[in-house]
């Protein structure tokens, strides 16, 4: 189809690739894992699945935060949409403040060093807010901490004059969610706020002693940085020295250089993992690879040979960056009949070209949402109120249609409902024709929505795993989070709770790119 031979094509990237299915490595034998063609768009990282660990609980993500802050000893890099400003967060902060106060203690030069990148509009809403949080620390420790607030840079003239505290967050944030202390990387859908600690379940994914991947996403996080606005002392905020401003400056001049800058660690990291590649398995000797990876196990050189591959998807629109859009939808056109594909958004509001796949392929899909109780906007005030209602008219307009298609079999809709609790997973597992584990998940911040795809900055990994351990876990994880949900059925839009109003699906076609 017209649809899948495009996808197929790569012209988004520089260097051009033909065809991004294409085996990576002609050396490699043939399925070694078929998802290897990934890595001719980014980075691919080999590890044991030994240091990957699957969390499932708010408080266990709390607990790591605050443990992983504690032991830190080089390097603190935390990226968010915002830090929220409750007893909670404050003891984050306090840990962050133990940690630096113990750095400047030591013998030396301090070691440490803590950069947290957030959004500027959500990390600047109320009189207190993120800014004010951080402040304190930035003011102890100038040498060691960086606070860097993105500001997109479509939100700019009369449009940011106009457009009130709360709305500004339409136009673009800064999404991404990586929590790295050493060479241990979370990568998760929470923010840094009270709820994401107690009980708005989310996904979060440990990798543990990841040297390379935590030198990755360090490098992202400070390549966004240096394209943001660096929080002062005293509550304002300046560009870096020769910066364009994001939205004083040129936006396509803007737009370039942090497309060049992010741009620049995607592809030095691939060549860098390459590299890594080819001389780990591809030696000079004429021996196998195998015999090559022996002799040097037996010297003690080589880590054992990796059964877990992790790529970093990564999506900024707005510096046209589209890498995480291009391979969902190719992991979305390739997966053949009888796979199964289980999809999660907090927020379920699909792009046509993702909804346009699900209908038009042969996979199995189970797709996890929130009922309109445990959406994240539920009783909001006012217009903010009427987005779960938005949101239960989008999910009632895509089962139509997939009932129109007589797809019900084939695609089902499930909604997650837990008293007192409120739902922000997001992400994918993939399960092969034949098997009960999945071998891929995507796990990060996009919602598969058109806002991440278009305006917001994101950052999911693909993990890729051979373990049948890992594969169990990740199994878990996702019986766990679909175990509190209930098929959707068209009995399910008959209930009085979601009649949705007569404006609301009016304004819903107009509005639905901004949430």
């Amino acid at each position: 189809s017209r649809r899948s031979s495009w996808l197929l094509l790569a012209p988004l990237l520089t260097p051009p690739v033909p065809v991004i299915t294409a085996p990576p490595c002609s050396l490699c034998p043939e399925g070694a894992h078929r998802f290897q063609w990934i890595r001719n768009l980014v980075p691919e990282f080999g590890i044991s699945s030994s240091h990957v660990k699957v969390l499932s609980s708010p408080a266990e993500f709390y607990e790591l935060l605050k443990v992983q802050i504690k032991a830190a000893k080089q390097r603190v890099v935390m990226a968010s949409l915002y830090l929220g400003t409750g007893l909670l967060e404050q003891e984050l902060v306090d840990c962050l403040e133990e940690t630096l106060e113990k750095s400047l203690q030591a013998k030396g030069s301090p070691d440490l060093r803590v950069s947290i990148l957030l959004d500027y509009t959500r990390g600047s809403r109320g009189r207190k807010n993120s800014r004010t949080m951080l402040i304190p620390l930035l003011q102890r420790f100038p040498q060691q901490v960086r606070v860097s607030l993105f500001h997109t840079p479509n939100l700019r003239g009369l449009l940011r004059l106009l457009i009130p505290e709360r709305f500004n967050e339409t136009i673009g944030l800064q999404h991404i969610k990586v929590y790295l202390f050493d060479d241990n990387v979370i990568l998760s859908g929470a923010n840094l706020s009270d709820l994401y600690f107690t009980n708005r379940q989310d996904r979060y994914v440990l990798l543990r002693d990841s040297p390379e991947i935590a030198d990755f996403f360090t490098e992202l996080v400070d390549a966004i940085g240096d394209v943001s606005l660096q929080l002062q002392q005293d509550d304002t905020v300046q560009m870096m020295e020769g910066m364009v401003h994001p939205y004083q400056g040129d936006k396509v001049a803007y737009c370039e250089i942090a497309n060049r800058r992010v741009m620049e660690v995607i592809n030095s990291a691939r060549t860098r993992q390459e590299l890594l590649h080819a001389k780990t398995f591809h030696s000079s000797q004429p021996c196998s690879s195998l015999l090559s990876q022996q002799g040097s196990q037996a010297s003690g050189s080589l880590k054992p040979e990796p059964d877990t591959w992790i790529y970093p998807l990564i999506q900024m629109k707005p510096f046209g960056i589209q890498i995480d859009e291009m391979v969902t939808e190719t992991l979305l056109t390739e997966a053949e009949r009888d796979a199964r594909v289980y999809l999660t958004t907090g927020y379920f509001n699909l792009t046509q070209a993702y909804m346009d796949l699900i209908l038009g392929t042969r996979a199995e899909y189970r797709i996890l949402l929130a009922s309109p109780e445990v959406n994240g906007f539920f009783g909001a005030k006012g217009v903010a109120g009427a987005i779960p209602a938005a949101y239960v008219y989008i999910e009632r307009q895509f089962y139509s249609e997939v009932c129109y298609l007589q797809q019900q079999e084939r695609v089902q809709l499930q909604e997650y409902s837990r008293t007192g609790w409120t739902f922000h997973a997001k992400g994918l597992w993939l399960y092969l024709a034949g098997s009960d584990l999945p071998c891929l998940t995507l796990i990060g911040s996009p919602n598969f929505g058109y806002r991440s795809v278009h305006r917001d900055l994101e950052a999911q990994v693909a993990i890729v795993t051979e373990n049948k351990a890992l594969q169990q876990q990740l199994h878990q994880e996702q019986e766990q989070l679909y175990l509190c949900s209930g098929v959707v059925s068209t009995s399910t839009f008959e209930q009085p709770n979601r009649y949705v109003k007569l404006w609301v699906k009016l304004v819903t076609p107009l509005i639905k790119n901004f949430f």
